[in-house]
């Protein structure tokens, strides 16, 4: 059963559901490409603490409302009232870096469904998920260097993570937009798909990820999590403790018991 909440605001920006254990987060500014108010960011970071804590929830999809952009960067619309001084500028900061601190703290798994424009800050929040799957229709780019704009050292490394020093050179130099089969060359994307069945492919990876065995999941995410860190700053620890749960854990026993009597397991966490 679909449990379906909204923003508190008139216009509603942000839409999640629970369905089936997997929680969608909509970016629901269409009229603007979903362009990234500062109460979307904080909304969004919310909800992604909320559903890192939530037991019944195992996986989460971001995605954008219509069929023009995942998130066409910030909303310039709102520069007048969230940048208009140095301090709404520290206070808008803040709620990004909030935000993207929400995303890459969730021990479960994430994945983009991108579909239309993916530009800017709707860039570094693909970038901040474990997958990205994008329509054949979708284009990728950063446009700082036509507007001046200073990247910091953290959001470039993200980027550089995943498709190296050269790519991300000519991502940030060129400012221009690429491709989706231009970003899954460079290894931006996971794989594109037609438009048509972008939500179905999606829907069938989630499941199935959703599916499997929790804590093994959340071992993978917690490694995952430490090692995008300098090494100097690796914190093992709880991965470690994960990897020792698992081998205890009632799941463990369900997933031996159910290949050796050759049906599906039925993982409970725990």
């Amino acid at each position: 059963m679909a449990v379906q909440e909204v923003s508190t605001t008139e216009e509603i920006t942000l839409l999640s559901e629970v369905i089936d254990r997997i929680a969608w987060i909509t970016f629901n500014n269409p009229a603007r490409m979903n362009a990234m108010s500062q109460e979307m960011w904080d909304n969004s970071a919310a909800l992604l603490d909320k559903y890192a804590k939530d037991d019944n929830v195992r996986a989460i999809v971001l995605r954008g409302a219509g069929n023009k952009a995942f998130v066409a960067g910030a909303d310039i619309s709102k520069f007048g009232s969230e940048r208009a001084s140095k301090e709404a500028m520290i206070s808008y900061d803040k709620s990004v870096a909030g935000f993207h601190s929400s995303l890459n703290a969730v021990a479960k798994p994430t994945i983009a469904q991108v579909n239309g424009y993916c530009i800017g800050g709707g860039l570094a929040i693909a970038i901040g998920c474990d997958i990205r799957i994008c329509s054949e229709k979708s284009t990728f780019g950063v446009p700082a260097a036509k507007l001046g704009i200073g990247y910091k050292a953290k959001g470039i490394r993200e980027l550089e993570r995943l498709v190296g020093p050269a790519f991300t050179a000519e991502i940030f130099y060129t400012a221009r937009q690429f491709s989706a089969e231009e970003a899954r060359i460079m290894g931006l994307v996971n794989r594109v798909v037609n438009e048509v069945d972008l939500e179905s492919t999606v829907g069938d990876m989630i499941a199935r990820i959703a599916r499997n065995a929790p804590l093994s999941i959340k071992a993978v995410k917690e490694s995952l999590i430490e090692t995008g860190k300098p090494e100097s700053e690796w914190d093992l620890s709880a991965h470690e403790a994960t990897v020792r749960q698992c081998q205890t854990s009632a799941d463990y026993t369900e997933g031996r018991t159910a290949f050796m009597e050759k049906r599906k397991p039925n993982f409970i966490g725990k």
